[in-house]
């Protein structure tokens, strides 16, 4: 059985970009990250070519799910093989941020609609919430001007005599 390894290589931060971690656990109103999107390797290059577009619907309504966290995004699309998965690195100005902790916050799927009260450009769940299964963090972009594509990042084979962490150790 092919087993798979998710890594990315290093690169430098757009200016004025940030990646998830510990001092920055939230998003914050009108900072730039780093995040990532899971999808099929064809769906990729549709994206690539068109840029994203929203969904129509999903936990936190419709918009284009991302997560800042790269194991996070690359689970997606579950239940897909692993070999024709791709993870898309962008860059997001997540604008106006609302946090939707719990099932059936009274935000959940409306969070962008002005009928409502308040708009926002960003939904985070926070990790370990309760919300998604693998309590990672996840985000939901409602513009999708907001987000620009970066590159692709493709899962590395790993297994007897193959490489681990992209090519840094054998396994």
């Amino acid at each position: 059985m092919n087993q798979f390894k998710w890594a990315e290589d290093d690169f430098d931060l757009p200016a004025g970009a940030f990646r998830l971690g510990p001092s920055d656990p939230q998003p914050v109103n009108g900072k730039t990250y780093i995040m990532y999107h899971g999808t099929t390797r064809k769906n990729a290059e549709l994206i690539k070519a068109n840029g994203f577009a929203r969904s129509a619907g999903g936990m936190l309504g419709p918009g284009v799910y991302l997560s800042r966290d790269l194991l996070k995004a690359s689970r997606y699309p579950i239940d897909h093989p692993e070999h024709d998965k791709v993870v898309i690195r962008v860059t997001v100005n997540v604008g106006k941020v609302i946090v939707i902790n719990r099932q059936y916050h009274p935000r959940q799927k409306n969070w962008h609609d002005r009928r409502y009260g308040e708009v926002y450009d960003t939904a985070w769940v926070p990790p370990s919430c309760g919300m998604v299964k693998s309590g990672l963090e996840e985000n939901c972009v409602w513009d999708p001007k907001r987000i620009k594509i970066n590159n692709t990042i493709k899962p590395s084979p790993v297994g007897a005599g193959g490489l681990c962490y992209l090519w840094t150790e054998p396994c």
